[in-house]
């Protein structure tokens, strides 16, 4: 299938990466789900700014943690657009804390949103998917589910759990013309990063070969592959989108 003749559902789509990869797909023409946890200035503002550019878009507010949300979201799709070709589990949330105090609501917070999010999501997309014979599940992890880092104990786990499912999930699916792949950014400009001291950012900036920060584009740019035809043969891989930082 070309991207536009696809329907693409982006969860965490309201603002950086997540509009970034839901811009992509639809400049390509394909119709597009936006999902964020809840209606937000953030969220009315994104629709309004891609229905005024003429996107064929879709705006689906629901909590990913919550499987029955979710599913009620999959027949909302259904009724528009019809079956989904393209799944994008991008939403996600920090609570960064040290581990000795980090609280149980912190963890489960993290995990609910990041993990199980993305397994309900998964679980209600892919028997359409199996059905029809083709389908694009792209999971945004992070360089720090592979690599830790402190003070986020519940995130690093969370993402490090996105890619053992990506893997399971490909092996599960792939005779049925299903690939599961994710990608994981390494230090991309956005609101979080904004805030940071100008000599952490330095810090970050020694370690990355290309000499440069990434921007949410560049996230975006590897997941329109990842749903391309040419990359048929690619699944159950994690693409870091790091710019050489995590080698």
């Amino acid at each position: 299938m070309k991207i536009s003749e696809m329907n693409v559902l982006v969860t965490g789509a309201s603002r950086g990466i997540g509009k970034r990869i839901a811009e992509a797909f639809a400049l390509s023409g394909a119709n597009v789900v936006l999902n964020a946890s809840r209606e937000s200035d953030y969220f009315s503002e994104t629709m309004k700014e891609f229905e005024e550019r003429g996107f064929s878009v879709m705006a689906c507010a629901c909590d990913v943690s919550d499987q029955e949300a979710v599913m009620n979201m999959q027949k909302d799709i259904k009724e528009k657009f019809g079956s989904i070709h393209v799944l994008v589990n991008n939403a996600g949330i920090t609570r960064d804390m040290l581990l000795m105090r980090m609280s149980e609501e912190q963890w489960d917070s993290v995990i609910d949103i990041n993990l199980k999010g993305a397994f309900n999501c998964t679980k209600a997309f892919i028997r359409p998917m199996m059905k029809q014979g083709f389908g694009r599940i792209i999971n945004i992890s992070s360089v720090v589910g592979l690599t830790g880092n402190p003070g986020q104990v519940n995130y690093a786990a969370s993402k490090a759990g996105m890619i053992g499912m990506t893997k399971a999930v490909a092996k599960e699916t792939g005779k049925k013309g299903v690939t599961c792949n994710a990608v994981a950014p390494g230090f991309i400009e956005s609101d979080m990063t904004d805030v940071l001291p100008e000599e952490i950012k330095a810090e970050y900036l020694k370690n990355i070969a290309v000499g440069r920060f990434g921007i949410a584009e560049d996230v975006a740019h590897a997941v329109l592959f990842l749903a391309d035809e040419k990359s048929s043969f690619i699944t159950g891989q994690v693409i870091t989108v790091d710019g050489g930082m995590v080698m």
